[in-house]
This record gives structure tokens, sequence and C-alpha cells, in this order.
């Protein structure tokens, strides 16, 4: 009884099957249907058309892993982008002297400092400013005097940011005379002071501490940056608004070349140089920066020796994203968007001052303390030149951790890890051309008949600044695969396996969904219309015997 029920299913399906297979534009299953041909040749067609159907899943899996894991690339953009659009690079210049050898010798005081005692050390009448100073040495001065045996720690904290800031050389001390596009103008008005781990330095073009730091968050002992002219028409990602003019604060050149830079003379006094603390290279370090980026000067810097000359032909890297990949996550983007990502002490995203802060979180983590440089709390304790040693090492380990953090079973792999220091998603950075030669100031000044005796006790050095060309090509991040290409690859690859387009796709619909459905419709139709005449054949019947048993 099942059987006879089912059979009739069984054959509307087989004829469904080949009439399917009979007019069907998927290459290959004309054949697998057709009556005319040989069981054996229609076996063929089925092992070549699943290897098709495989070959083309395979494919298509290949497609979707591509698009799905590395869906953005970086290419160059369409057209060039002229130097006005972007803001000059920020530069921070670092003197090698210190301080005001009058105020304070640290060479002097520091050969007087260790014939003390351990315990006497503290109490010498110059101990805070030999031990803010030490804060400021090159790395072979710890090498050769400082171990955490000969130097204890202080008992109180010490604000050594502020010491060094009140014993440093103001930054217009060494900064002589600045040319800004070939007029001169006040260095003050140019130049604000930054606190660095290089010490006070001189940092023109940066943006003003309530637009870069969270200052709410940080300590109040010291101020970090000096800069107060605010910047409403200009961010990182969105670059300057439609309303900045040519005075909008960060400053922006309009040209390329000598015309359109920045120039100074900077100015070393011979008895200020002090070779036990910085070392046997004298001179200035200058970093290029982002305006939106805390200056490290330590990082990467160029060196401007003395009664030297140096140009700098300045060639802008710039990479922008696509608005479409806002739709992505940062991390199948590699990059972060302002607003993504949240620093505890920088209000402006970017992979340095995300660096900076996970270096002075490890510090924290592994010496109890930070360097007077980083951003810290109020609660937050500096560290004594005892723990200089630590704080090396702990930069040395965060670095490490770029090797290890893969391995999840350690703990301390995981820290740089979790600082999740992405690019940002629009960043600039600035690398140069220099050429150097020797700066005959002295010559100058005697041809120019000028008193010359009252400057011999000191060296000038002479530094240009400006774009090599008026244009630049920027990189850009955009999609590799956006769902438009996605679809037209996945088409490509079925045409070529299987010949289907999309029609072929909805023929398969048709055939599984709506003509079923008509079929069945329509033989219900055929059943009801062949019972309605079997009635009336049946009444039609019992009409005539009746009509008979009547006569």
């Amino acid at each position: 009884m099942k059987r006879s029920k089912l059979k009739p299913l069984r054959s509307g399906l087989k004829d469904l099957l080949l009439e399917y297979c009979s007019g069907s534009s998927i290459h290959g299953v004309q054949y697998m249907g057709s009556q005319n041909r040989s069981w054996c040749e229609r076996f063929w067609w089925m092992v070549v058309f699943g290897m098709s159907v495989g070959s083309c899943a395979f494919l298509i899996h290949q497609t979707y892993d591509k698009w799905d894991q590395t869906p953005v690339i970086v290419s160059f953009a369409e057209k060039s982008t002229p130097v006005w659009q972007i803001p000059f690079p920020a530069v921070t210049i670092c003197p090698q002297t210190k301080v005001d050898i009058i105020l304070f010798n640290f060479t002097k005081e520091f050969e007087e400092f260790k014939q003390l005692s351990l315990e006497d050390r503290l109490s010498h009448n110059r101990s805070e400013e030999i031990l803010a100073m030490m804060q400021l040495c090159e790395r072979n001065f710890f090498q050769v005097f400082l171990t955490r045996s000969n130097f204890p720690n202080t008992t109180t904290s010490l604000n050594y940011g502020g010491i060094i800031q009140n014993m440093s050389l103001s930054i217009f001390d060494f900064l002589v005379e600045c040319r800004l596009v070939g007029e001169i103008v006040p260095c003050h008005e140019l130049f604000t002071e930054t606190m660095t781990e290089d010490g006070i330095c001189a940092t023109f073009n940066g943006i003003s501490a309530n637009d870069l730091l969270r200052t709410e968050v940080l300590q109040s002992e010291v101020s970090y940056i000096s800069a107060t002219k605010p910047s409403p028409h200009w961010t990182q990602d969105s670059g300057y608004s439609t309303q900045a003019n040519l005075s909008a604060n960060p400053y922006r050149t309009l040209g390329s070349g000598a015309g359109a830079g920045l120039f100074l003379l900077l100015r070393t006094i011979d008895a200020d140089i002090d070779y036990l603390c910085r070392g046997p290279v004298q001179g200035f370090k200058v970093l290029f920066h982002s305006p939106a980026d805390y200056p490290q000067i330590s990082k990467k810097f160029f060196h401007i020796p003395m009664d030297a000359a140096v140009n700098m032909a300045i060639k802008p890297q710039m990479i922008t994203t696509n608005t479409r990949l806002r739709a992505y996550t940062p991390e199948l983007r590699h990059c972060f968007f302002n607003h993504e990502r949240y620093l505890q002490f920088f209000r402006v995203y970017s992979q340095d001052n995300c660096e900076l802060e996970c270096l002075t979180n490890y510090t924290l983590h592994h010496c109890g303390c930070v360097k007077f440089s980083m951003p810290r709390t109020n609660q937050t304790r500096t560290c004594d030149p005892a723990e200089i040693d630590c704080m090396f090492e702990a930069e040395t380990l965060l670095l490490e951790m770029d090797l290890t953090q893969h391995r999840e079973n350690s703990a301390e792999g995981n820290f740089r890890a979790r600082c999740n220091c992405l690019p940002g998603c629009t960043s600039i950075q600035y690398d140069a051309e220099i050429t150097q030669t020797d700066f005959e100031w002295m010559n100058w000044v005697r041809s120019m008949k000028g008193k010359a005796e009252k400057i011999e006790s000191m060296q000038l050095s002479y530094l240009g600044i400006y774009y090599k060309e008026p244009q630049f090509m920027t990189s850009k991040r955009s999609e590799l695969y956006g769902m438009t290409d996605f679809l037209a690859n996945c088409g490509g690859i079925m045409g070529l396996c299987m010949g289907i387009s999309l029609l072929s796709l909805v023929e398969l619909v048709y055939f599984c969904s709506v003509r079923p459905a008509m079929l069945y419709r329509g033989n219900r139709k055929r059943k009801s219309k062949s019972r309605k005449q079997k009635m009336e054949e049946c009444a039609e019947v019992c009409l005539q015997e009746v009509v008979v048993k009547s006569d």
C-alpha cells in the first residue's frame, strides 16, 4: 500500500529531474539525464561534473579565505598630494649641553659627589641637582659609574622633572635666529618647550598640551608641553577642515624648496659642554614627527654637529584609509581610527603615542616607577638613578616581546600584545635627505668686521628644513575584495568550472520550488477533474438504470 502511494511521487520526481537535465543551462547536466546515452556515458559525465563541482567549491573557499583574512591592500593613491594639504613637520631640537656651567658644573660636582661615602651622598648640598642631571646622561656613563649598589634610593620621591626644568638652559639660549619662509621671526613665536627623555627641548609646530594630552589625568608637578595654541581646524584622521586658513595651527607651507622652509642658527657655548655626562658627540639632536605625536628623541633623530651647516630636504610618507574600511574590525584593516583606541594619557591615538604609553606601563610594572619624562599620574613615582638600569632593562625586555608574544603560556610575553599598538589609520612620517658642509661663520663674522673676539667662546650650527618636492605620492589602505569583487570572483570561478551564471542558479531554484509546486497543483486539478467526471458518469449510469427500471 505504501509502495503504491510512493510510486507516483518517485515517478514525478524522476520526470522533474529528467525535465531539468534536458533543459539545464549548466554544462554537462543534460548529458547525465539523456535517455539516448548509455549508462557508461552518463557515469563518465557524472564523474566529470563531480570533479568540476569539487574544484569550484575549493576555489571559492580559497577566495573566501582571502576575502575574510586579508581584505585590505596598501597601494599608491590615484594622484599625488600637494604638501599644503599636510602639516609641516613638527621639529624637536635637543641640545647636548643641558645646563649653564655658571649655575651648575656637573663634572666638578660629580667628582666631589662620588668621593663621598654611600651614606653621605644624599646629604650633599647639591645632591638633588646631581641625581636629576644623571637622568640625562648617556648610557655609557651609567655603565662606568652607576650600579644599584653604589647609589641608594632617595628617602622621598624627588620631582626630577621639575628640577631639570629649573636648571636647564632656556631654549632661547641655543636658538639664535629663526627664519620661516625667508622672513626672520622671533624664535619665541615659533618654538615651545617640551619635556623629553633628553631633557627640555624646543619644538616647532607641535599641537597644544590640551589637544594632545589628557591633562586632567597627568601629574601636576611639571608641564610636559608649554604650547597653548589650539588646533580647531585640523585632526590626524581628517586633516585640515574647509575653514582652515594659512595661519591655522599646525603650520603648513605652500610649496617646496629653500624659499618655503625653516632655517635656524643654533648656538653652543664652549664652557657649557659636559663630556662626562653627554659623551664625546656634541651638538644637537633633531627629530621630525607628526604634530600629533609626542616626541621621543632617543628613538630616532638626526645629529647636527657643531660648526656645521646641515640642510634637510623632507620627503613625507603618508598612509590614508578608505572610508569603506570603517566597517571592518581594526584587526582586519591593521590600523586604528582615533575614536577606536582609548589611551590613558593621550587624546590623539598614534602608534608612537601608544608605544610610549605601553613602555610607561611596563616600566611601572617592572620597576615600580617610571622615567621622569614619561606620562604619569600624581600617584606614580619617578625612578631614582639607582633604578635607571632597571628602566633600560624594561625597555629591552619590551622589545624582545615582539618575538615571544606568540607564546600564550608566557605572562611576560603577553604584555606587548595587550598594548595592541597598531598603526593609526591616517599616519604621517617625514624622511629626510641630508647634505652637510662646514659652517665658516667665524670668517663670515670677520668679513663683516664684527668683534669676533667676543664670540670665539661659542660655536654655531646652521639647520635648514624644507620640502624636497611640491607634491608626494600617498599610500592608501583600501579593500582588496569588496562584496562586489567577491561575488564577481565567485561568478567567474563557477562560470569557468561549470558554465554557471546567475540565471542558472535562478533556474535551479525554480526547478526546486516553483516547478514542483506547479506540477503538484496541476496534478491535483487533473485528479479533481477526473473524479468529477467519474461522478458525473456514475450519476448518468444510475439515472439510466432508474429510467430502465421505471419502464
